[in-house]
């Protein structure tokens, strides 16, 4: 079985560059799998430019730095909007320095198309902002079907970027459907990322059938001074009034009205609430998954605390 989400097992294919099979596969093409279709002219040519733009510099100036061996950081770091656009403004301030003259604005329609974003809350003076983030989905074993033998793809777990700005992180906590959430600081002031990992919905065919579907999910901004949720949002994998899509949508608004509908400033846990501080996954320290147990310690609600000592 092939755990990494890709039948051919490679980002550049080179099937096609010079095959002994047959003349079709002597074509002199190398294929850069890990680049998909972009959806408008103008962003393939920008994507065909940043490509012969990084030969050209490998080409003069090839690279003898030393690799970074990210390990489960691929996973973790690397599935998140907010660092893929850190690690891409790299790149293009380092063809800029080479003598090509890129922009990351150029790159924006890019990330917004990859990384759409599902809504906002404005709580206390905090904006917090849920955006879809990358998930590989595993290439499951054989199985018989009508037509024959196939093989599926999980698409059961989805990913999303939590991202707090103008939050006092000693005091507020971030929670979804009732978790804490490990918010990391990005180096800005007031600024925190993190990841949640969840099942979305429960296929015929996937992994983890035990595992029930966590949507939708209530996200609380918690008061840790007074134990106390202060605003929250809630979101919606599918529409909440249990309407059923069996079309693509005609157009760009149609689609924009389908995902904004999935997602609601309102629902946050109301009374006092206590938040158990769980323990960072160590190979996945940015992500919460809310498939796994939670690995909670004391009970991070001080002042409720010291209502149950005084009771």
């Amino acid at each position: 079985m092939d755990v990494t989400g890709n039948t051919h097992r490679a980002e550049f294919s080179i099937d096609k560059l010079y095959s002994p099979d047959g003349p079709t596969g002597r074509l002199g093409l190398l294929e850069f799998r890990a680049f998909e279709m972009p959806p408008h002219w103008q962003m393939s040519l920008t994507q065909m430019l940043l490509l012969r733009s990084l030969i050209a510099r490998f080409w003069k100036t090839p690279y003898t730095g030393r690799l970074i061996p990210w390990e489960t950081g691929l996973h973790d770091r690397f599935m998140l909007p907010h660092f893929i656009a850190q690690d891409m403004r790299d790149v293009v301030d380092d063809l800029s320095n080479a003598g090509y003259a890129f922009q990351m604005d150029w790159f924006a329609p890019f990330f917004e198309f990859r990384f759409p974003r599902y809504g906002t809350l404005s709580c206390d003076g905090m904006q917090i902002e849920l955006r879809q983030a990358l998930e590989p989905w595993h290439v499951l074993g054989e199985e018989a079907s009508g037509g024959g033998m196939a093989r599926y793809v999980d698409s059961s777990v989805e990913r999303m970027q939590v991202r707090a700005t103008q939050m006092n992180g000693d005091r507020y906590v971030i929670t979804c459907n009732g978790r804490m959430l490990p918010m990391s600081p990005t180096g800005v002031r007031g600024e925190y990322v993190a990841g949640v990992r969840y099942k979305a919905w429960a296929p015929p065919s996937g992994l983890h059938p035990s595992i029930g579907v966590h949507a939708p999910l209530k996200f609380d901004v918690v008061d840790t001074w007074n134990s106390r949720a202060i605003g929250g949002c809630t979101y919606y994998v599918s529409h909440p009034g249990g309407r059923s899509y069996d079309s693509v949508p005609v157009n760009a608004n149609e689609a924009e009205a389908r995902r904004v509908a999935r997602f609601m400033a309102q629902g946050h846990t109301p009374g006092q609430m206590s938040v158990k501080r769980e323990q960072p996954s160590r190979d996945f320290p940015l992500t919460l998954d809310l498939r796994r147990q939670p690995d909670t310690g004391v009970a991070f609600a001080p002042a409720l605390q010291a209502q149950q000592q005084q009771q």
